[in-house]
């Protein structure tokens, strides 16, 4: 079996490393160690390391830090520092995230998924701009400005106003909501880039509000923390898998926990206004005009910049074909016209339901595709399968005195091969559709 890791780590203790190694492997996340920068730097250029953990703090951080982000260029490689003592400023901003260790398996998957995601949405959207550019479209990006806006949700209470100290002082608008009705109506009145709750010894609240968050279409990608009381029992693990982005212990220095949302906040920021500066090419002319996905021809070409850069990087990248699947119900309607109705409408619900990341078009009228970078084969058919599932739940109107009709599609995923030209691996995702088509019929 091929050995793959994605996380590196690298510590001077190996029982530290060892644990938190079957931690992050348990979570899905392969781990190879190095007991130095020296070996570190070996390892690299070995493998195509997504991430890097610098375990401990002792020795140069930041210029450790530094180093492995230079060598693995122009791959971006996100670097988290998990300290034994409190990071210095210059640490601070040498690494994507510094925090106090133990940090909690669930938590460090969450945060490394956010920061490897920055980082291909970052790439994708470089090359997204120079494909644009070359067609006389130019994209810009708003930049992260001062002040983000933090809800903090809680009775008030010394630690939490501190931590509300804490942001303020470090450049955050911090706007309190003492109850949970208080909070959903501020959060429905005004867009917030982060949530902080107040974990007091009823929870209750606190789980309440994020509950409902994560219920809302609107408020579901919003960052969500739970600061600890004192004496707080938790279920870290049944915490994380409600939904919260990171949970701080009650002995996690405020200023430590001000830096791990504010780092939350901004990304929340910049995807925002990454996903906006994408969508404003829509209607540009380059676009499908019903669906604002790439055309064929612009897809096509967007294609080759990304698997160059793909290959530059050492990155997977796997393509997938969706076609829609003629059964009786979509016949009729596309008899009638009412399939042609529903396609722009199918073609937006493809686009908000892709990653920032992944770029999307219309090949012909009823056949989509999709690239996504950084994606391996199998998790390539994953995403592409949770997309067809959510359509696949909605209903479309058939005309009057007729049933809605809904829309299923046949799936083809190739993943590009060593040297093999784009355009070859799309061919192998179509003729992946057509075999599926043909073990369907019979």
């Amino acid at each position: 079996m091929d050995f793959d890791p994605r996380i590196l780590v690298v510590a001077g203790d190996d029982s530290e490393a060892d644990a938190l190694c079957r931690l992050l492997d348990s979570e899905g996340w392969t781990t190879v160690t190095a007991s130095t920068p020296e070996a570190a730097e070996i390892v690299l250029e070995d493998f195509p390391i997504e991430a890097a953990i610098l375990l401990g703090g002792d020795g140069d951080v930041a210029a450790v830090a530094t180093r492995l982000k230079d060598l693995a260029s122009p791959r971006y490689l996100a670097v988290i520092a998990l300290m034994t003592r409190a990071a210095s400023a210059a640490e601070v901003e040498a690494v994507d995230l510094a925090m106090t260790a133990p940090a909690h398996p669930v938590q460090l998957r969450i945060r490394l998924e956010q920061l490897v995601r920055a980082a291909l949405a970052e790439e994708e959207l470089n090359l997204r701009i120079e494909t644009f550019r070359q067609n006389g479209q130019p994209i810009d990006v708003p930049p992260v400005e001062a002040p983000v806006r933090i809800l903090a949700a809680g009775k008030p209470d010394r630690r939490f106003l501190a931590l509300s100290n804490a942001l303020t002082e470090d450049g955050a608008e911090v706007v309190a909501a003492p109850t949970p009705y208080t909070a959903f109506d501020y959060l429905h009145e005004s867009p917030f880039d982060a949530a902080v709750l107040w974990g007091a010894e009823d929870q209750a609240p606190a789980l309440s509000i994020a509950s409902g968050m994560k219920r809302n279409t609107r408020l579901y990608h919003i960052p969500v923390m739970l600061y600890l009381s004192r004496g707080a029992e938790i279920d870290a693990a049944d915490l994380y898998g409600r939904g919260f982005a990171d949970v701080a212990a009650a002995d996690t220095e405020e200023h430590e926990t001000a830096r791990r949302l504010l780092a939350m906040a901004r990304f929340h920021r910049r995807q925002i206004g990454v996903r906006r500066a994408l969508d404003s090419v829509r209607g540009s002319g380059l676009t499908d005009p019903d669906t604002g996905l790439f055309t064929r021809d612009l897809f096509a070409q967007h294609l080759g910049r990304v698997s160059e850069a793909a290959r530059e990087r050492r990155r997977p990248l796997s393509v997938c074909v969706l076609k829609v699947s003629m059964t009786p119900a979509v016949e009729e309607a596309r008899r009638d016209g009412w399939l042609s109705r529903a396609l722009p409408q199918i073609g937006t619900m493809v686009s908000r339901l892709i990653r920032t990341e992944d770029t999307a078009a219309r090949l012909s009228s009823e056949v989509f595709a999709l690239a996504l970078p950084g994606t391996t084969e199998a998790h390539a058919r994953i995403a592409a399968q949770r997309i067809v599932a959510v359509i696949g739940c909605t209903a479309f109107e058939a005309g009057p005195g007729r049933s809605p009709f809904v829309v299923d599609f046949e799936l083809g995923v190739a993943e590009q091969q060593p040297g093999e030209a784009p355009a070859r691996a799309l061919e192998r995702a179509s003729a992946a559709l057509a075999s599926e088509s043909a073990r369907a019929a019979s």
